[in-house]
């Protein structure tokens, strides 16, 4: 699973590098982001992209009570595209969640050690994910978002069995491409990143 992750880099240099013209909200930089938080992603809008705040954790357009979204922090890529929570939201409102890094928990003894994952090069992560737009009784709207995950490659898995799905420069802008819808081509995105490219280390937190 993913369930804490890293995001310390301004906006700005997500802005810039998508080159979307400002970032409609504020993110105070966090080394340590939860489920039931805002957080920044990328989506695609009028043919271009900007950055919208979601909640961590989908609620499906159909819930009856938006509690749901704390049970759906993570999609597995294995059965996202027929689960009744994400498949509406896979062909249609996919959305890229930039981050520096993720945790994951190894069992040591009796204690949890938290590892922190992230690229050699240092750059910008980006989570494949996907995202909903409910509507309450009252009207009141609330976007929220999830995070793919896919089983770990030969680092994670020495900590955990499961990833992030972390997308590649050359799958990005296809991910957030509204026009495709073909399932296949966008479940073969779902796989995990090449473990060469990334490092590992213990964390305090």
């Amino acid at each position: 699973m993913c369930g804490r992750f890293i995001l310390v880099t301004d906006l700005s240099e997500v802005a810039r590098e998508f080159d979307i013209p400002h970032v409609p909200f504020s993110f105070a930089p966090d080394p340590n982001i939860a489920p039931g938080r805002q957080i920044p992603a990328l989506v695609a809008s009028g043919g271009g992209y900007e950055l919208a705040s979601f909640l961590w954790g989908l609620i499906p357009f159909w819930a009856k009570d938006p509690s749901i979204g704390a049970g759906l922090i993570n999609a597995r890529a294995e059965t996202v595209a027929q689960k009744p929570s994400f498949k509406n939201a896979f062909r249609h409102r996919r959305c890229l969640i930039p981050a520096d890094g993720f945790y994951e928990w190894k069992k040591e003894g009796s204690k949890k050690i938290p590892y922190c994952f992230s690229l050699k090069s240092g750059a910008l992560l980006y989570f494949a994910g996907l995202y909903e737009k409910w509507t309450g009784p009252d009207k009141k709207q609330i976007a929220s978002c999830t995070i793919i995950t896919t089983g770990a490659n030969s680092l994670v898995a020495t900590v955990h069995d499961r990833m992030p799905v972390i997308l590649p420069e050359s799958d990005r802008l296809q991910w957030l491409d509204e026009r495709l819808q073909d399932r296949t081509r966008l479940t073969a995105l779902l796989k995990p990143y090449p473990a060469q490219e990334m490092t590992a280390r213990p964390a305090k937190l």
